[in-house]
């Protein structure tokens, strides 16, 4: 089998060398126009919906194609896992190559198809970089074990992403990889890598072929393959392009493609004059569209390349301006004086005035701060953008916004927080969220695009001027992010692992959940005396014998002494003066240990935090 690969390979670069060869197209758009949701896996139905996937390939090979994709582009663990697929990547690669090779015989080649993981990695993600080369390596084994001619990289944005993928690959052996990635309109990708960029490093690590798929349709394509023609680092290097049939549209209930095959086609003898090797299709792509590509550039012979040095001309990166806005007086003594905050729970409907009227109360009290939780214990509840926006509006205490990342992708956070600074908030508490099994609505999807500490490398980049996509921002922002923390959390070194994580991220103070034993916050303070960042020590104020037993029963990683609890029990109907005297109590002997301290009264009863905090003055 390796020899008859290795004559197929030879035999491909050799067609390469008299003319231009044609890729198929997309096989998700084929799989959803019969009504295949996108929710789906559609790496899975090469297990499940064989002949499907058989027909689309042959469909491709008839209307010209000679380089059939495996159906495997989301087949790695990562992508696999929503479906309870995790464990059969090799199934699923294996199966989706053995489709491919039984349509295309000797009559086409088969390139193994492997996408992006679908989760971002270290420094805003979860995934490190070791894990990603991992998953990249479990799929790309499978691929070679099931024979194909060559390994596709397709649709990276992400430079380093791609770049594991490619070392992967590199340490299974010979396997030759072509690699492409995604550009944006400004002809970088995602994460601001420019195609001189691109090209170096993939051709470094040894891609027998560089290109560009999806980004934003044939036009798109079209520039960037223009720029990348022209680089000397593409001399001896082959090229493909795949672009898209433009920005899908919803048409009647469905997404559609609107870049007709005529269009599309004309766009690929634009390409092949660019000297292009290999042309193919992505999203929106159909058998139609290969089959008038085919007839425009099969029999073409390879164009001389562009001269190199381009007309292109890049805009200089705009620095951003200085970092000239004076902090609130609030961030300014966090760390010197002992400080207060109150959470406010967002409401359940619409009309939040108890709520603005509260924060109001707290401020005459002497509370320097307000925290407005996002949707705590995931259940539903009014933005709690939309409330801190409304009580600043109302008193000019400092607002500390909870940001969930259990709700929202990576575009979405970013788009909160910048909604944030224009508001005024400044102060964020990034939270990773409770998942929705938990709440009101467990059927719910999570997130989880990143955690906490993903979010807080977030707001740091932003803090630099920065976004995701690495685009210099005209202005950086200016928040002050802090993070939370578990004193009595079971697995104690993991827990001390994040927070010191938190901490290099970004976070510039702590809260802690609710304490109850002055023993523990000491055992606590002593494990973090290394983390020069102000903590504020979580206090809940019980309401009942009722209340305590469900917070120490029921919530997750809450402790509460059996001491207290029996104090609650003895206080019968007195039971929330009895809650506030142990608060009280707490806070007397923890305010010499910590920086501040972080009321969370119940049911947004705030006379009992206003109480709890009269033994400070």
């Amino acid at each position: 089998m390796k020899a008859k690969l290795q004559s197929r390979r030879e035999a491909f670069f050799e067609e390469l060398s008299g003319r231009l060869l044609v890729c198929d197209g997309a096989m998700g758009t084929v799989l959803y126009n019969p009504g295949i949701p996108f929710t789906a896996s559609f790496d899975e139905l090469n297990l499940t919906m064989p002949d499907l996937v058989r027909s689309i390939h042959q469909e491709y090979l008839e209307a010209g194609a000679e380089l059939i994709e495996t159906n495997t582009f989301g087949a790695n663990r990562i992508r696999l896992g929503p479906h309870n697929l995790e464990n059969r990547v090799r199934d699923v690669n294996l199966a989706g190559v053995s489709l491919a090779r039984d349509v295309c015989k000797d009559n086409a080649w088969v390139l193994g198809s492997v996408g992006p993981l679908g989760k971002p990695l270290e420094p805003v993600g979860r995934i490190s970089l070791e894990e990603a080369r991992e998953c990249f390596s479990e799929q790309i084994s499978a691929l070679v074990e099931g024979g194909v001619d060559f390994v596709l990289l397709e649709t990276f944005n992400d430079l380093r992403e791609i770049t594991q993928a490619l070392l992967a690959a590199k340490e299974l052996g010979d396997v030759p990889v072509m690699a492409q990635m995604t550009f944006t309109e400004d002809l970088k990708t995602l994460m601001g890598d420019k195609p001189k960029e691109v090209v170096q490093e993939l051709r470094k690590l040894g891609a027998v072929m560089v290109g560009a798929n999806c980004s934003v349709g044939p036009v798109g394509i079209f520039e960037v393959m223009e720029v990348i023609a022209s680089l000397k680092e593409t001399d001896g290097a082959y090229l493909s392009a795949m672009p898209n049939a433009g920005i899908p549209r919803m048409v009647g209930g469905r997404y559609m493609y609107l870049s007709s095959p005529e269009y599309t086609a004309e766009y690929a003898l634009r390409l092949a004059k660019l000297g292009i090797n290999v042309i193919g299709g992505c999203c929106g792509t159909t058998p139609v569209h290969i089959k008038m590509i085919a007839e425009k550039v099969a029999k073409i012979k390879p164009y001389r390349r562009a001269k190199r040095g381009s007309a292109i001309k890049w805009v200089e990166d705009v620095k951003p301006e200085p970092d000239t806005e004076k902090p609130s007086s609030f961030i300014e003594r966090m760390g010197t004086d002992f400080l207060v905050s109150v959470e406010i729970d967002p409401p359940r409907g619409v009309d939040p005035s108890r709520l603005v009227d509260g924060a109001i109360f707290l401020k005459g009290r002497g509370v320097e701060a307000i925290n407005v939780a996002d949707s705590p214990l995931a259940t539903a509840r009014m933005s709690s953008l939309v409330l801190g926006h409304l009580i600043r509006q109302a008193t000019d205490v400092e607002l500390i916004l909870h940001l969930s990342c259990r709700d929202k992708n990576i575009l979405a956070l970013q788009a909160e927080l910048m909604g944030a600074h224009a508001l005024g908030i400044r102060s964020i508490l990034a939270v990773t969220g409770d998942p929705p099994k938990l709440g009101d609505h467990p059927n719910a999807t999570g997130v989880f695009d990143v955690d906490s500490i993903g979010l807080l490398k977030m707001i740091t980049r932003l803090n630099e001027g920065v976004d995701m996509t690495g685009r210099i921002l005209k202005k950086p922002t200016h928040f002050h992010p802090g993070a939370g923390c578990n004193p009595v959390e079971i697995d104690m070194e993991r827990e001390l692992d994040r927070l010191h994580k938190k901490i290099e991220a970004g976070a510039k103070y702590v809260f802690t959940q609710p304490l109850y034993e002055i023993s523990i916050l000491e055992k606590f303070m002593h494990m973090v005396d290394d983390l020069k960042v102000p903590f504020f020590v979580g206090i809940l104020p019980l309401r009942n014998a009722k209340h305590a037993e469900f917070l120490h029963n029921e919530i997750p990683e809450m402790f509460i002494p059996e001491k207290i609890r029996e104090r609650m029990r003895k206080a019968g109907e007195n039971g929330p003066d009895e809650g506030v005297k142990i608060a009280q109590e707490f806070l007397l002997e923890a305010k010499d240990m910590v920086r501040g301290a972080y009321l969370m009264p119940p049911f947004n009863k705030f006379e009992m935090a206003a109480d709890v905090i009269k033994v400070l003055n």
